[in-house]
């Protein structure tokens, strides 16, 4: 026997098992199909209620309570819309006309004040910078619900009430808004880009609508999503501050058509469901226009 196969030969061992290490690639796709699992379910758990909601909208009052409500019996999504836009004389319209002034005008106008609010908090050096920052992270951890009947005295004491303004003016004022805009300011807008403009003898409005507006594009559109969602769902304060029904929100008129049937024995669940599917399209639609900015801001960080 060669020096060469003395030194290769292993003695073996009975009963004794080499350890191996395990593959990097199999543990990486255990946890692949643990996460596709997950988001599997996370999604049909967030897309079961609308499905249920388009199932319930095609369906005329007796299959609403007699057939499988997972699934269609018969097609009557026409005649449902076409009560939905006639009953009470369009009143409906009326409501969607409300809730997109309040929800557009309110979240735009909001979106401009957090911007600028955000800005200066963020590139100003001033006394009490601080505290105000500090007041502003404080105010967004107070409920919404706690401010409402103080808001309502209010708007009572100076005359504002089932006005469109009680509705608004708390729109235009949002601290978590402020504090999106403040840290997104931070992350986007340097220093030296606003010295730069001032060298050139440029303002500090014509830096902020021509220079910084344009650079937070990104964070505007989550700042005005967020806000026109917030808005749009509001419940609590619209019912509160709004009386008349010409003023009411789709929120407050559809939950007015569920209470009929206690009321009146009129049955309008068939309506009530399907102004709900309608009420969801709006937020389907802001989410698909506002991607591409989302998407653009991404790109940007990227290349910086």
């Amino acid at each position: 026997m060669t020096l060469t196969e003395q030194t290769t030969e292993r003695p073996e061992v009975r009963g004794v098992r080499r350890l191996t290490r395990p593959d990097p690639a199999s543990r990486g796709r255990g946890g692949q199909r643990f996460l596709l699992v997950g988001l599997t379910l996370a999604s049909a758990y967030s897309l079961f209620p609308v499905w249920w909601l388009i199932v319930a909208a095609t369906k005329d009052r007796t299959a609403l309570y007699q057939s499988n409500g997972l699934w269609f019996s018969g097609w009557h999504l026409w005649d449902n819309l076409h009560q939905v836009f006639t009953y009470q004389d369009g009143i409906f319209l009326r409501w969607t006309a409300n809730s997109f002034l309040y929800a557009g005008v309110g979240s735009l106008g909001g979106t401009l004040i957090a911007l600028a609010t955000g800005y200066g908090l963020a590139r100003f050096d001033f006394p009490g910078r601080n505290a105000i920052f500090a007041c502003v992270v404080g105010s967004f951890l107070i409920p919404i619900a706690l401010l409402t009947l103080p808001l309502y005295l209010l708007f009572s004491a100076i005359g504002m009430v089932d006005t469109p303004w009680a509705m608004l003016i708390p729109c235009l004022i949002n601290p978590f808004s402020v504090y999106l805009a403040k840290v997104y300011t931070e992350a986007t807008i340097p220093y030296e880009l606003l010295e730069a403009a001032r060298i050139d003898g440029a303002g500090e409005l014509r830096i902020f609508f021509s220079i910084v507006l344009r650079m937070m594009t990104t964070g505007g559109a989550t700042v005005f999503l967020l806000a026109f969602v917030n808005t749009w769902n509001a419940f609590f304060l619209p019912l509160t501050v709004l009386r008349g029904k010409e003023n009411w929100t789709l929120n407050l008129g559809l939950y007015n058509w569920t209470g009929t049937r206690l009321e009146s024995g009129i049955d309008l669940t068939g309506l009530v469901l399907t102004g709900a599917l309608l009420s969801i399209v709006p937020m389907a639609i802001m989410m698909v226009a506002m991607r591409r900015y989302w998407r653009t801001g991404v790109t940007l960080g990227a290349l910086k």
